[in-house]
């Protein structure tokens, strides 16, 4: 199956496929018999954040080489959304994890992308497509923006660097890209819902509903 797929929806199963190791290096904690030195411990963060950056990066990377070599396919629709939802998930649930970051707004991004989900499948099922907006880009820049900077908060090397003040600052910063994060987040799935209210709100296409009545 993997040797007959493009290279797009290879780079994005790699991506799908590596996500596992940003969670084990982020949220990873050896037992002490390994005497992990402290070096790693200090730089844990910063790699699971440049593990993160470039799976992240890589979405631009397959959709540039899907339009390029005009290798768009039904599967890649289906799962280049699907890879960046399930590493956004991820990172925000293990930042709930560690702590770093309320489970409130895990769960305000996570809410909006499971309904955004579910209205593009109802927006299939009627024959239609709806396409991503500048508010979905918008949000999905701030969001990885936010979450490495969430990443970074509980580094110990950033006081030593920053200083104490620019530390708050950094921190300040952090949430600020956050608190935007999540207000894109709501507007775009506003945005998607405006123009599915068609859909919404019918008609639909009842002919599945009779199949199944008359079998």
């Amino acid at each position: 199956m993997i040797r007959n797929m493009n290279l797009a929806n290879r780079i994005t199963l790699a991506r799908m496929v590596l996500i596992p190791l940003f969670l084990v290096v982020l949220l990873g904690e050896a037992p002490e018999a390994l005497n992990v030195p402290e070096w790693w411990r200090i730089a844990q963060p910063w790699v699971a954040a440049m593990i993160f950056i470039v799976l992240a990066a890589s979405d631009a990377v397959d959709g540039y080489v899907a339009r390029s070599r005009n290798q768009t396919t039904t599967f890649g629709k289906f799962i280049d959304p699907l890879a960046d939802k399930l590493l956004v998930t991820a990172a925000l649930v293990a930042l709930v994890d560690l702590e770093r970051l309320p489970s409130w707004v895990a769960l305000v991004i996570i809410s909006r992308e499971l309904v955004v989900s579910g209205l593009r499948m109802v927006a299939v099922a009627e024959g239609r497509v709806i396409a991503a907006s500048n508010f979905g880009k918008i949000k999905t820049v701030l969001q990885i923006v936010a979450i490495v900077g969430f990443m970074l908060r509980g580094s110990t090397l950033l006081p030593s660097v920053l200083g104490p003040a620019g530390t708050d600052i950094f921190n300040g910063l952090a949430w600020a890209v956050m608190a935007a994060a999540v207000l894109a987040t709501i507007a775009s799935m506003m945005d998607y819902f405006y123009h599915a209210r068609d859909i919404l709100t019918g008609p639909w296409d009842r002919s599945a509903d009779r199949d199944a009545q008359d079998g």
